[in-house]
């Protein structure tokens, strides 16, 4: 590689951070239980919900890191500003609890996957993986942490290489991709799933509180508002972030889908409990390598995933009630916004060792997830066009729209988990 080029290639991957963490976090093990399950249960059929999800999640992502990089606060602080408090607080209590829930069946994830590659004790694992992760977040310093989170997207890899790995019906691959189709009401359920697993609020959340912290992280950087001469190479940079970092969210979904597809519905296994399920079920069709990729790939994007559901319910509690807030403080600086951390990681513990389902947990989860996303992107969209908060940087016609269009689809999506049978 020339000089120019390698320097370009770095300068590139400097611009991507918060959107493309994001995007990463948004493949976790629960994630990765749902993308199998669709692929396994229906083929290539599902894949066109993947064309439908990117313009959809990167309107709303952008929107969420437009109004803190604009605002220099976090999302709950602006919908505090707008919002009843009590709104806020349900909304924020909600976002915990569905959090907590994933973060439990993340780190189970985690250690079943790696009791399977090292035939460990997967509950052992799964405090190991749990105490790791909040490690990281006391202990690190942000910049060296933030750092971490975006090498350790790489591991997402190991999922676009499995589809190069197994014989792949090119052909149906694309059909199903390009053409839309629901067949019966459990598919209908599936792809409430998808949406749910792939727009959740916990992301709208932490991609803005990371805006924040890069303004917060660098002496020069303002607010927008503030600043409106670092308008344009700032918006630049977050559009390429976003877009990068969900269009890798939506092929390693799309890898996950068509290799499931490909070797698991082929083979006529077409139920999935859960990611570890999926990793198991791969070695007897795909063998030992695929097998070994996959269970390394829950690992490395449970550890990607669970700082991100536990930093971005403590960004929202912490903002709506006015804490200090922040993974640029010490522990002892921000003891709120830290015991929120801790303590959402240590319930997933308990939920781990605990009698509770983890299938209907993730189910739960969802439901929660998919109707809190709703009344969240709706305040969203609102702060976005507010003047007394955006000042003159309010979002544009094409963003408004898409982001509206996702709000809608997703208020569809509750509708019909509610309404199908």
């Amino acid at each position: 590689m020339k000089l120019g080029t390698r320097l370009r290639s770095i300068a590139l991957f400097e611009q991507l951070g918060p959107g493309l963490v994001t995007g990463a976090a948004d493949d976790d093990p629960s994630g990765i239980a749902t993308y199998s399950q669709a692929g396994a249960q229906f083929g290539f059929g599902l894949l066109w919900t993947m064309l439908l999800t990117y313009p959809l999640m990167s309107a709303v992502q952008l929107i969420s890191a437009h109004i803190g990089r604009v605002t220099g606060c976090g999302l709950a602080k602006n919908m505090g500003d707008l919002l009843p408090r009590w709104i806020v607080t349900s909304l924020v209590i909600l976002l915990f609890v569905a959090n907590t829930i994933n973060i439990g069946a993340d780190i189970a994830a985690m250690g079943d996957a790696g009791q399977l590659v090292v035939g460990t004790n997967g509950h052992l694992l799964t405090i190991g993986f749990a105490l790791l992760s909040l490690g990281l977040q006391l202990f690190i310093p942000y910049r060296r942490y933030a750092a971490f989170l975006k090498w350790i997207t790489l591991c997402l890899l190991a999922y676009v290489a499995l589809v190069f790995m197994v014989h792949m019906d090119w052909k149906a691959a694309a059909v199903g991709f390009i053409v839309p189709r629901i067949d019966g009401k459990v598919a209908v359920i599936t792809v409430v799933a998808i949406l749910g697993t792939t727009i959740s609020p916990y992301l709208f959340f932490w991609q803005s509180a990371q805006e924040v912290e890069e303004v917060a992280q660098k002496p020069a950087a303002e607010p927008l508002v503030d600043a409106p001469w670092q308008a344009r190479r700032e918006f630049r940079r977050m559009r390429i972030d976003t877009f990068a970092g969900m269009a890798i969210s939506n092929i390693v979904a799309l890898a996950i889908m068509a290799g499931t597809a490909a070797t698991l519905h082929a083979s006529g296994h077409t139920t999935i409990g859960t990611a570890a399920d999926a990793a198991k079920a791969l070695e007897p069709v795909a063998g030992k390598f695929a097998f070994l990729l996959f269970a390394l790939g829950i690992i490395g994007t449970g550890l990607l995933a669970v700082p991100v559901l536990a930093g971005s319910a403590a960004y929202a509690i912490g903002e709506s009630r006015g804490w200090k807030c922040g993974l640029e403080h010490k522990p002892w600086e921000a003891v709120g916004f830290y015991s929120v951390i801790g303590i959402a990681t240590l319930l997933g513990i308990a939920i781990d060792w605990s009698s509770i389902d983890p299938i209907k947990a993730l189910f739960w989860s969802a439901v929660i997830n998919g109707v809190v996303a709703v009344p969240i992107m709706a305040a969203m969209m609102l702060v976005a066009r507010r003047r007394k908060a955006m000042g003159k940087f309010t979002i544009g016609p094409r963003l408004y729209f898409f982001g509206w269009a996702a709000t809608v689809v997703m208020a569809a999506a509750v509708a019909a988990m509610i309404f199908v049978q």
